[in-house]
């Protein structure tokens, strides 16, 4: 094959990717780079940091500009809590909807499709009150607390059921059916037939739903005003804003420190989302 041939066929392809790659990561080795100077200002940052220094690090962590360690703990709590329950909840969401026929199931369908068309902005006052008044009567989930944070991102609980019910309907009823006449409830069929099938889509539902927690703000800034309480995307954007030259570094290397999480549940999932395809693939 000519090489005019090939990269008509073949090597264009590659071309586009290695522009898609360093695209995609220009902005992540910016962020590293100003974790890494020393200076932590905009002017002094380029893309090769020409000092390499972890006072940045160090002064994150250290807690001089703010409960750093608090607020890393706050986020990750609240992202393993809603993740499982917006898994969870849109599994169920997804099982009645694939399995069941019942009236309102394709009204059902067409409501959340239509919800998640909308942003989450347009919301915001109407979240805000609900939360106000259910503090009012149950403290523990009010404003500026962790538990009505988190009840707030529950609003978004059915937001997979789309994309689980996609997997639902590739798995034969026959499964279902010869469950149930050897004598299993539809809880059991759900649990013990369909929830080891599903491996790859929960595992890529959680990831999403973690990413999409984790870096939430619009919620936690209007919810969350007590410094102790706050998630990283608040606490780092309320750093930011105290003195925006200055503080790019620390906000860096916040930043930096953020994505340890997503990279690290990444890799622990991954095996899941491979091994399911791998699995599915030797089936068929």
């Amino acid at each position: 094959m000519s090489f005019s041939r090939w990269f008509r066929e073949i090597g264009w392809r590659h071309v586009v990717g290695v522009v898609a790659l360093v695209f995609a990561a220009f902005p992540v080795l910016y962020v590293i780079s100003a974790s890494l100077n020393p200076l932590g200002t905009v002017a002094s940052t380029g893309l090769i940091p020409t000092k390499v220094s972890l006072v940045n690090y160090q002064n994150l962590l250290s807690g001089t500009r703010g409960p750093f360690l608090r607020w890393y703990l706050n986020t990750i709590v609240i992202c393993a809590v809603v993740a499982t329950a917006q898994v969870f909840l849109s599994l169920l969401g997804a099982y009645a909807f694939s399995r069941f026929r019942f009236t309102g199931r394709r009204g059902g369908l067409l409501a959340l499709l239509l919800i998640m068309m909308f942003p989450a902005i347009l919301s915001m006052i109407a979240i805000y009150t609900m939360i106000s008044q259910i503090g009012q009567v149950v403290p523990a989930f009010g404003l500026n607390t962790l538990a009505g944070y988190s009840l707030a991102l529950m609003g978004g609980a059915l937001g997979q059921v789309w994309l689980i019910k996609g997997t639902f309907d590739t798995i034969p009823r026959e499964l279902d059916e010869a469950a149930i006449i050897d004598g299993c409830t539809h809880w059991q069929v759900f649990r013990i037939i369909l929830l080891p099938t599903l491996k790859p889509i929960i595992a890529t539902t959680f990831l999403l739903a973690f990413v999409a927690v984790i870096s939430e703000f619009l919620l936690g800034s209007i919810i969350l005003t007590d410094n102790s309480q706050k998630t990283l995307a608040v606490g780092l954007y309320g750093m930011l804003t105290g003195d925006r030259s200055n503080n790019l570094g620390i906000f860096a290397a916040g930043a930096v420190l953020t994505m340890a999480p997503v990279i690290a549940l990444f890799q622990y999932l991954q095996r899941y989302i491979v091994g399911g395809s791998i699995s599915g693939a030797v089936k068929g």
